[in-house]
């Protein structure tokens, strides 16, 4: 019987070994799409330096870029890609917490931040367990909540396997600012979730997911924290949380 052919990997894992490479999948993480000039500073590295990094990575296929008028806007090519950056990130010592702002800045992406284009951290987790709790999302499992499951990868797309649409959906999301019937009307498939890294549990993406983080954002319940991914709960987003479901409140206060 012949062997099956093991995927080589060494190509693409080389456009991730290089750390001014690295530095801008992060900063591209989280959806945006940015400027090269902004990619160099996240990087550190010159507009030249910056432009040939950016040229490899589009050539790889692994981030896309959109021209308006004299400018080059850069973004990650799909979630494959963000899922990559985050594996590699979870498989990545956290540096030493040395001093307070680089204790505070992880103590910020743990609360909230983006996994590309949808929530994740604590507030992520919160925002899926209470969509299970209001029926929004029935388990199709024997556990009804967000933990890990068996075979579940760190920071890794876990599928929808485990949960399906609930009888409640399409009572309860307009409070959460969405409407299911176009979020099911998109291209990419509504329920899709994620192993957050940093709490071990799952969180939603897909369609749903950045539905959610969306209408979030118009709502001005969150708003960007002062580095890439970080998010930050507003006032009116602590109050329009608390409303939806008083957990979530808890949730980040524990």
């Amino acid at each position: 019987m012949a062997e099956k052919p093991t995927p080589d990997v060494a190509d693409i894992a080389a456009i991730f070994a290089d750390r001014a490479r690295a530095q801008m999948f992060g900063a591209l993480i989280d959806g945006r799409r940015l400027p090269a000039s902004r990619l160099a500073a996240e990087a550190g590295v010159s507009a030249a330096t910056a432009s040939g990094h950016l040229r490899r990575m589009l050539a790889a296929g692994m981030v896309g870029v959109e021209v308006s008028g004299r400018h080059r806007f850069y973004y990650l090519a799909d979630q494959q890609v963000a899922a990559a950056y985050e594996a590699l990130s979870a498989m990545t010592p956290l540096p030493p917490i040395t001093s307070l702002r680089a204790g505070t800045r992880m103590q910020r992406l743990r609360t909230a931040r983006t996994c590309y284009d949808h929530f994740a951290g604590r507030l992520g987790v919160a925002i899926t367990a209470a969509l299970i709790d209001s029926a929004v999302l029935k388990p199709s499992d024997a556990h009804a909540d967000t933990r890990r499951r068996a075979g579940d990868r760190l920071s890794a797309p876990v599928g929808a396997g485990h949960f399906v649409l609930g009888p409640r959906a399409a009572d309860e999301l307009p409070s959460w600012g969405v409407d299911l019937a176009s979020v099911e009307a998109l291209s990419r498939p509504t329920l899709r979730f994620c192993l957050d890294w940093t709490e071990q549990q799952e969180h939603l993406a897909g369609a749903l997911g950045a539905a959610i983080l969306t209408a979030a954002r118009e709502r001005e319940w969150v708003c960007d924290g002062p580095r890439p991914r970080e998010l930050a709960l507003t006032e009116a987003g602590a109050d329009g949380f608390a409303r939806l479901a008083p957990a979530i409140s808890e949730q980040l206060a524990g």
